[in-house]
């Protein structure tokens, strides 16, 4: 009797990332267990519903969990089902958003890791654990870092580079018994295609302010826009993550998905200014001054997503990523360069904006309306 066809197992959802990966796997018509806190089940359900409507029926199973609990939350069924099916497992949950609380932090991305790794240690045939971490482990290093290369005695920028630093650690540590491969990529951005992204933090918030930016003013930038800034599309990343999951040398390894060629950030949100026909940045705001403005009270509060972003204009750091290259070879996927899709994400943004306006001004007339 043939070898039933094994499932995969997702958490992380509703991350874009998670999202995109389900929606890769569902496509190629295999199973997918995806696992999401109780109040993200609707969207989970409206996920499940569209993959119905492309004939996917039955191909997408909710567990509805949360990697903070033991077993993750999972019934004994639910169990017994995910570990006699699943054969690979893709660990994306974790926080990243600045805001939230340092001990919540490190609950989701190194205990919520922890128990994660205790389930798949029970799969009967898993072929792959897949943790996916960030290039940002590196913490303050400079110069060139190595896949290989964890623990260097850097230090940390933020509750999240900490906690991934951390959970990574955890996760090397069970290599030696589980069939394990990290991959880190570094600032996701949209599709390559298509723009899509669910939150617009990060360079988005450069890449609206530039786009709304009036047309004969010219932005200053935070200082260090030398330096390259490493931005890798999403379709990018969850297709390598995919393929790395297949690759049986990639066992044991490490992976920066990351790009191979990044352009300086004075280059890319040149570019952005030319493709949002506005003027290019002009002049840098001191790297010491910046530090201060985001400590301003409200200032504060209304940048923390994006200090860790401003934080990279200023350093100099180069990931190698020989392994990527390698495992990728051959399959047609690689990182697309900046470039190429630098318009599609400014249409993006300007598509969004569009739509946020012709919100409010609907909204408005509504108001109006109300009173006549």
């Amino acid at each position: 009797m043939a070898k039933a066809r094994g499932a995969n197992l997702v958490t992380g959802f509703p991350a874009f990332s998670a999202r995109r990966l389900v929606e890769l796997l569902l496509e190629r018509g295999e199973k997918v267990f995806l696992l999401c806190q109780a109040k993200f089940e609707k969207a989970a359900g409206e996920l499940a519903a569209d993959a119905e409507q492309k004939g996917l029926a039955g191909r997408l199973v909710i567990l509805v969990g949360d990697v903070l609990n033991i077993d993750m939350g999972l019934s004994g069924r639910e169990l017994k089902q995910v570990a006699r099916e699943v054969t690979r497992v893709h660990h994306i949950a974790a926080i990243y958003y600045l805001g939230v609380a340092s001990g919540l932090t490190e609950r989701v991305n190194v205990d919520g890791t922890r128990n994660v790794l205790d389930v798949a240690s029970d799969l009967d045939r898993l072929e792959r654990f897949v943790f996916h971490s960030t290039a940002f482990v590196a913490g303050d290093r400079t110069g060139v870092i190595l896949e290989e290369e964890l623990e260097a005695g850097q230090g940390f920028r933020n509750a999240y580079e900490r906690t991934k630093f951390d959970a990574e650690r955890l996760v090397r540590g069970h290599m030696k018994d589980l069939p394990i491969s990290v991959v880190r990529p570094s600032i996701i951005v949209g599709d390559s295609k298509t723009g899509r992204i669910d939150r617009m933090d990060g360079p988005y918030f450069l890449i609206r302010t530039i786009v709304n930016f009036p047309v004969d003013v010219a932005l200053p930038l935070p200082e260090g826009g030398a330096y390259p800034l490493n931005m890798v599309p999403v379709d990018y990343v969850v297709q390598a993550a995919d393929l790395i999951s297949r690759d049986p040398g990639a066992a044991g390894k490490t992976f920066h998905l990351t790009d191979p060629n990044p352009l300086p950030a004075h280059k890319v949100f040149d570019m952005v200014a030319d493709n949002a026909g506005r003027k290019r940045p002009k002049g840098s705001i001191p790297s010491l001054a910046s530090k201060y403005l985001l400590r301003l009270p409200g200032v504060e509060m209304m940048l923390r997503p994006q200090r860790h972003f401003f934080e990279y204009f200023n350093r100099l750091t180069i990931y190698n990523c020989m392994n990527t290259l390698t495992s990728l070879a051959g399959t047609g996927v690689t990182c697309p360069t900046f470039p190429s899709y630098a318009a599609t994400l400014v249409d993006f943004v300007k598509n969004q904006a569009r739509q946020k306006a012709h919100s409010m001004a609907k909204a408005e007339t509504e108001i109006e309306d109300a009173f006549y």
